[in-house]
């Protein structure tokens, strides 16, 4: 940190300080839920990773799935094998589905799923394959078209969050 940068800071600490002291919720908030902790004797939330087969491979470069308390995070998931979008997005989202089932959830505990497609012209054949996939209140979605493609070349990898 340069002289002048650390002068800047000290000179806006008080600030900073004020600002906390306004805020008095927030500190109570933090002593709200350890009072609930161990009033209930809740155990924090574990992060675990969960592979195919059970066991991680040596040297993993991410989590296939990942549960969080009563949360999951799927990575993406794409179709590596010839076909149009149609069939890719069939494929993905039954593997979707056969992740959430693994870990206790299912599609219609999905909260936020993320689209990349290779080219928005594929967007309504894509579309047509997920409508419905997620039950009669589908969670948040956003979907892109990937610049440079999606690796290896499927036409569309999904991720998503889920309770469980």
């Amino acid at each position: 940190m340069s002289e002048s940068t650390r002068r800047e800071f000290i000179r806006r600490a008080p600030a900073v300080a004020a600002v906390a002291a306004v805020v008095p919720g927030a500190v109570a908030l933090d002593r709200q839920d350890d009072d609930h902790r161990n009033k209930c004797k809740c155990k924090p939330p574990v992060k675990e990773a969960h592979w195919p087969g059970g066991e991680p491979p040596e040297n993993p470069l991410f989590s296939p799935v990942v549960t969080f308390g009563n949360l999951v995070f799927l990575s993406g998931i794409g179709a590596h094998f010839d076909g149009d979008i149609t069939s890719h997005t069939e494929h993905v989202l039954n593997e979707l589905e056969r992740n959430l089932e693994a870990v206790g959830s299912s599609m219609e505990k999905v909260l936020k799923v993320n689209v990349y497609l290779n080219s928005l012209d594929d967007y309504d054949g894509m579309n047509a394959v997920y409508l419905g996939r997620f039950g009669k209140r589908p969670g948040v979605r956003t979907t892109i078209a990937a610049a440079a493609g999606i690796p290896g070349d499927s036409l569309v990898e999904i991720d998503c969050i889920a309770a469980i």
